[in-house]
């Protein structure tokens, strides 16, 4: 099984047997993996479940694919794709145990906010669709504004609840642009949030 994981069809949703052999093992997705710092680490403490890193740029999927042959990883792959398309439309429905979004992409110039994920109705349905029940959604973030904004974004919907996320709640490694701006003296925003239920449209898709 290749490191790179390359759909048949860019343009139909997936089924999960297609990214992982065994669709019973949980599946965890990372998005904007960057150079798979956190991928990697989460991958190796957890050798009974699957993850996927989503990332758009190309010098940054390449160098995954050598992280992951280099570790002798099997639980792990890399789609170069756009993370917005990848839940809002190809990822496979009720399929996902967690999802983590860790510093994206702020966009902090107000002409752009329209651009941020969580901002996006094709990502929060795509999320709500592509987790399964009490799946999770986890994010991080340095900029203030940004993690306001997914706060009201995710408090408006009915079918998510936040969770308490202690430091010490369970083995969360640091990502590289964590590990960067931490190093700044920046703070760290993280919010957890749990999928209640799923609408009858999302239900009678699958």
């Amino acid at each position: 099984m290749s490191p790179l994981f390359v759909p048949a069809n860019h343009f139909r949703e997936l089924s999960k047997a297609e990214i992982f052999p065994d669709p019973l093992r949980p599946l965890e997705v990372d998005l904007g993996c960057g150079d798979a710092t956190f991928l990697i680490e989460m991958a190796q403490a957890h050798p009974e479940r699957d993850f996927l890193g989503v990332e758009r740029m190309l010098g940054r999927v390449e160098k995954t694919q050598k992280k992951i042959i280099r570790n002798g990883l099997t639980n792990v792959r890399v789609l170069r794709l756009e993370s917005a398309y990848t839940v809002g439309w190809l990822l496979p429905t009720s399929s996902v145990s967690r999802l983590h979004l860790l510093c994206p992409d702020p966009w902090p110039k107000t002409r752009h906010h329209k651009n941020r994920l969580v901002n996006q109705e094709e990502f929060l349905n795509g999320l709500a669709r592509i987790l399964q029940p009490q799946g999770e959604f986890l994010l991080k973030t340095d900029h203030a504004e940004y993690f306001e904004d997914a706060v009201a974004q995710m408090l408006a919907r009915r079918d998510f609840a936040r969770l308490e996320w202690p430091a010490d709640a369970f083995f969360y490694p640091q990502t590289d642009f964590e590990q960067h701006w931490l190093g700044k003296g920046l703070t760290i925003n993280r919010g957890r949030w749990q999928l209640l239920s799923q609408t009858a449209e999302f239900k009678a898709a699958a």
